[in-house]
């Protein structure tokens, strides 16, 4: 979108100030006012042409200068913070993402879920907190939509209500729009931090305890495949990014998503991501057409964003084929469901493979299944580790190494509980010890717990 046009969007934002004021603060409704009037002053003002060449810091910095000689020449009284909210906020309308800009700065928010143009919320530390963000009206949030989704070549109309995509720093955006959503246009960013986690962060906030972190680090190194588990917002990306750290920066990695965001930091790393239909139903790329075309990259690992559909039974063939190491997602709710949810992916690969064949794919092709939870007191937790050691008749066969075990909920709402081992001496230690990572006995020795 052109400068011009960005402009042009912005003063149409005047045409919904009646309707503002029959709900808003008469202040605010004051603040809108003069920020139209300014909007329009500055397309007058401008100088497109010489604006369009400029860097987006000289260009913002500009705008901030227009803004203030105009507001001198306005026959107003405004304080300094209310001066300073109005340039911020032609800038963010301009320049970013209209009034979602001051939440996407704020480090401590994960998520930002627009549920229409009126009401935004936010989840903090794992709790969900309603906004005083609005939008100016349903077009002016479908205008932020779209500029979200065209940076990515994507779309959004009435003949694909729904999309997903991604911001510049790796977050994660789905947006609906009518007639799928009812209400009105939906939009949902679940956001990465600048600075990625490590593992010493979530051994910290009690993810999981320093014990599981050795494991999971050696797993890595020892190029163990690894299936993470869990619902939705539990934590499944954020840990694969963590573990995925610790593969040694000489192999070559060839990630595959959705939509973009993990942010591994090896030198070698091949970013692959699907991509839709387009208006004529053509052009499609699927994650199964990735997968099948990164074997062909020459990759030491794969990594799959997540696996949820025709995909599981090349990503099952890879790992059974040389490609060590590799790690994906899947969301299911217990490590048990996740194999469930494997097989049946593996049914919709259409080779009819008999349930034992399929299933035998599996207890081949993965060791190690990590489930993640998001508990009711918004804390993530590692709950499980299980080994996977094999067939029985036609039942994969598991064994728990390290588990979390809720014991009650404390008087603000927190969940109680202890991390600990459950005995089991896994089979993968040979495999570590092989690659050199010697793990003392006492990391699984089930008398000893964390809270």
């Amino acid at each position: 979108m052109s400068l011009r046009d960005r402009l042009e969007s912005i003063s149409q934002d005047s045409a919904t100030v009646q309707v503002i004021h029959k709900r808003e603060p008469a202040a605010a409704v004051e603040h809108q006012e003069v920020k139209t009037r300014i909007h329009q002053r500055l397309l007058e003002r401008l100088d497109l042409a010489a604006m369009e060449s400029m860097a987006p810091e000289q260009l913002s910095n500009e705008i901030g200068i227009l803004v203030e000689r105009l507001l001198a020449e306005e026959p107003l009284v405004i304080n300094d913070v209310e001066r300073r909210s109005l340039v911020r906020d032609i800038q963010h309308e301009m320049l970013g993402l209209g009034p979602l800009e001051p939440l996407l700065a704020d480090p401590t928010i994960s998520d930002i879920l627009v549920n229409t143009h009126a009401r935004v919320f936010v989840e903090r530390h794992g709790q969900l907190q309603l906004t005083d963000v609005r939008f100016s009206d349903e077009a002016h949030l479908m205008r932020i939509i779209d500029k979200i989704v065209s940076r990515v070549g994507r779309r959004i109309d009435e003949s694909s209500p729904m999309v997903d995509a991604r911001l510049p720093d790796g977050s994660r955006v789905n947006a609906v729009i009518p007639p799928v959503s009812v209400d009105g246009p939906l939009l949902s960013i679940r956001r990465f931090s600048v600075v990625p986690l490590t593992m010493a962060d979530v051994v910290t906030n009690k993810t999981l305890t320093p014990e599981m972190a050795r494991i999971l680090e050696g797993l890595a190194r020892a190029k163990v495949n690894i299936l993470i588990s869990g619902g939705t917002g539990g934590g499944k990306t954020t840990l694969l990014n963590i573990i995925s750290g610790f593969i040694p920066v000489t192999e070559r990695i060839v990630t595959i998503e959705d939509a973009a965001e993990l942010q591994l930091q090896q030198p070698h790393v091949v970013r692959l991501e699907t991509r839709p239909p387009n208006i004529e139903g053509r052009g499609e790329i699927t994650q199964r057409a990735l997968v099948r075309n990164a074997l062909r990259m020459r990759p030491d690992r794969i990594i799959l964003g997540e696996v949820r559909g025709a995909e599981a039974m090349d990503m099952l063939q890879a790992m059974n084929t040389g490609h060590e190491g590799s790690m994906a997602t899947i969301h299911a709710n217990t490590p048990r469901d996740s194999l469930s949810r494997l097989e049946n992916m593996v049914s919709m690969a259409g080779f009819n493979l008999p349930p034992k064949a399929a299933r035998q794919q599996i207890s081949s092709a993965i060791t190690v299944i990590l489930q993640i939870a998001r508990l009711t007191d918004g804390k993530r937790k590692l709950v499980s580790m299980q080994e996977i050691t094999g067939m029985e008749g036609d039942i994969i066969t598991m064994q728990e190494i390290w588990s979390f075990r809720q014991s009650g909920v404390g008087p603000d709402g927190s969940v109680q509980g202890q991390f600990a081992a459950t005995g089991i001496r896994p089979k993968f230690i040979d495999r570590l010890r092989n690659y050199g990572v010697m793990l003392d006995d006492a990391v699984f020795d089930a008398s000893r717990t964390y809270a």
